[in-house]
């Protein structure tokens, strides 16, 4: 069969688009206009053209470009910095282009930038054209032809000048993962019209790049068999098991043995032992790598809150985009400060999409933020999912990243829906996250998981105090028929006094449940005369449940910014900015910074706008408790030392007086 020369793109720019400006990241990073190739700068100002290369016309936001830059710990002046990359692209591609103008080609879109390309003006968009043709194609060798010259776009892994190494953030592996899906396509085209030649290269070198994906390595063996190469694809399978076996302690799975089996069998046995849906129609189902007789579905989800309300319109995002697909891992990461009802959220919103996840749904506390015991070890939480899904306890491996492996390849054809709740940061949850675009991770934490928007492309939600209103109903609904027509102006007032946060409200309902004959305005009254502390909040079985989850807050600060917390006080309520932060607890200018960055990320202060931070009153009245009781520490301290001084001194006079008395005349003489 012949291509039309329309339907591919060469390599380098012989081909003059209608624009004259053509654009290449599937492998390096590449741009020319009129036949020339542009310099594209520094490599962060690649990075930025890359990741908008990468979105083939989709905005990548401003906050998404900062992490990818530099991830956890970005300068103030990042914004201002990607602005810069982002004017000297525009010149780059527009040399004429006036200052501050939006020029044709990258323009402002939701909070961040896009790049406008057209369907023959990017490598990108080339690939996904020529492999739609291909999986519409007529029949098997059509489809391999139009495979082929997909795969022929492909010079290296996206953007492999500016992301060398593993793992790549999630804007380039979800283009890396198009790749491997479409070799794998091409693979049981070829098999299917027996023109195994054809596809075996782009095969080899997919294997190469990813040398875990055993899927990968089992077309390849068979292509390599059919292509009279059976020996080179034996050589292959022994030399990946000897390696499982001596990284991992594991065996190769179901179907890279399957077909290995195969070729041993010899021709007799039908040729494709893969799954996919290519131009003759789906292939058999390919079984779970953990086996058809094991296949468990869990139900692990908490039971959703009866009482939640409010949150409408954040409830209805959420639930959108865990449930949307697009392609690639959905992950949605949930942050706010303790009791402002992350957990709940999560629980609500996994319950509206499960009948989505017809696989099982997966549930694990972290306890990133746990009284005792520290974060949960990842690799414990493998195990048990594992478990969950139907793995032999002694199919698990010791190591942690092969349990993630495993982990992977169990979900790869499965739809499950992964909660992850009071995460510690995006490197406890990175090992439990499926590689498969079928699964949906919801996680919850405190800290802002940065990080993982950067390199996973979770998308972040941060969790604000619910409104006032919301916060009376949310009250109103726990009390129930306990409080038949309350007094509104006393709900008002509880809600005031619990600072809208959602756990205290919780506190204060059970109490008020509790006792259904005190009235409500009782109970606001207390609230208001216990003054700046948590008292209120106490309970004698359970403790100060307010107390202890800003306690868990607390014990992750340093010196410095524990410091800077318990002078928060001295302040009172309202925003302030780092020289007002500055000012409550004399320190150097980059130890305030980093005291600050250090309390967002606990979230004892929240950010509001550039510079400017926020502290829940609830917050504030547990700074000033610490406060209260360094000071009386202080005064302790003070009052023994001089005790101790009083006490010490007449002692020693008394020792040396007798010393003098009872020593020889020459020694009395001396002491003198």
């Amino acid at each position: 069969m012949t291509m039309n020369p329309r339907d591919t793109t060469p390599d380098g720019p012989d081909r003059e688009t209608a624009t004259g400006v053509r654009f290449r990241v599937l492998g390096p990073v590449r741009v020319w206009a009129a036949g020339a190739e542009l310099p594209t700068g520094p490599r962060q100002q690649r990075l930025v053209l890359a990741a908008l290369l990468a979105r083939a016309g989709r905005p990548v936001s401003l906050k998404e470009l900062v992490g990818l830059l530099w991830e956890e710990d970005p300068p103030r002046s990042a914004a201002n910095a990607v602005h810069r990359y982002v004017g000297a692209l525009r010149r780059l591609l527009e040399p004429g282009l006036p200052a501050r103008a939006p020029g044709r080609w990258l323009v402002r879109r939701a909070g961040g930038y896009l790049l406008r390309v057209g369907p023959d003006e990017l490598d990108l968009l080339v690939f996904r054209r020529l492999v739609q043709q291909a999986r519409a194609a007529r029949d098997a060798s059509e489809a391999v032809d139009r495979f082929v010259a997909a795969l022929d776009q492909w010079q290296g892994r996206c953007a492999a000048d500016v992301v060398p190494g593993d793992p790549a953030p999630h804007v380039f592996a979800a283009v890396d993962h198009e790749y491997v899906a479409a070799v794998s396509a091409a693979a049981t085209a070829a098999l299917r019209c027996d023109r195994p030649g054809a596809v075996l290269p782009a095969a080899r070198q997919a294997a190469e790049r990813h040398p875990s994906n055993e899927r990968l390595l089992a077309q390849t063996m068979l292509l390599l068999t059919a292509d009279g190469k059976q020996a080179e694809a034996l050589t292959l399978y022994h030399r990946f098991r000897a390696d499982l076996r001596d990284t991992l302690g594991m065996s190769p799975g179901k179907e890279l043995r399957a077909a290995h089996d195969r070729i041993l069998r010899g021709p007799e046995e039908p040729a494709v032992p893969v799954t996919g849906h290519g131009p003759a129609g789906p292939a058999p189902a390919r079984p779970a790598p953990d086996g058809p007789q094991s296949r468990q579905v869990p139900a692990q989800l908490p039971a959703d809150l009866p009482c939640f309300t409010g949150r409408a319109d954040i409830l209805e995002q959420a639930a959108r985009f865990a449930a949307d697909g697009d392609g690639t891992l959905r992950v949605l990461a949930v942050d706010g400060i303790a009791g402002v009802g992350k957990t709940a959220l999560a629980v609500r919103v996994a319950h509206r999409i499960a009948a989505r996840f017809p696989d099982g749904q997966l549930f694990a506390d972290l306890d990133g933020f746990s009284p005792a015991g520290g974060p949960a070890d990842a690799g414990e939480v493998l195990a048990g999912f594992l478990a969950a899904l139907g793995v032999d306890a002694a199919r698990v491996p010791a190591r942690t990243d092969a349990r993630a492996a495993l982990f992977r390849s169990v979900l790869a054809t499965r739809r499950v829906l992964v909660v992850l709740d009071n995460a510690h940061d995006a490197a406890q949850v990175r090992p439990l996250l499926p590689g498969s675009s079928r699964c949906t991770v919801l996680v919850t934490g405190r800290r802002r998981l940065t990080d993982l928007a950067a390199l996973n492309g979770a998308r972040l939600l941060s969790l604000d105090v619910p409104s006032a209103a919301e916060a009376a109903r949310c009250f109103l609904q726990r009390v129930g028929a306990s409080r038949p027509g309350p007094d509104a102006a006393a709900v008002a007032d509880i809600v005031e006094h619990c600072g809208r946060l959602p756990l205290a409200l919780g506190i204060v309902a059970a109490r008020v449940t509790a006792f259904p004959d005190v009235p409500l305005r009782r109970t606001a009254d207390e609230l208001a005369a216990a003054g700046q502390g948590l008292e209120a909040f106490g309970d004698d079985d359970r403790g100060n449940a307010v107390r202890a989850a800003f306690s868990w807050s607390h014990r992750t600060l340093g010196p410095d910014a524990a410091r800077l917390f318990r002078a928060l006080p001295r302040r009172g309520q309202g925003e302030l900015s780092t020289a007002e932060l500055a000012g409550l607890a004399p320190m150097p200018a980059r130890t305030v910074a980093g005291a600050v960055a250090e309390l967002v990320r606990a979230r004892l202060l929240t950010p509001v706008r550039p510079d400017r931070y926020g502290v829940h009153p609830l917050v504030l009245a547990y700074a000033g408790e610490l406060a209260r009781e360094a000071r009386r520490r202080t005064g302790v301290t003070r009052v023994a030392r001089a005790g101790a001084g009083r006490v010490v001194m007449p002692l020693a006079g008394r020792r040396t007086r007798a010393t003098r008395a009872g020593a020889p005349p020459r020694v009395r003489q001396a002491l003198r």
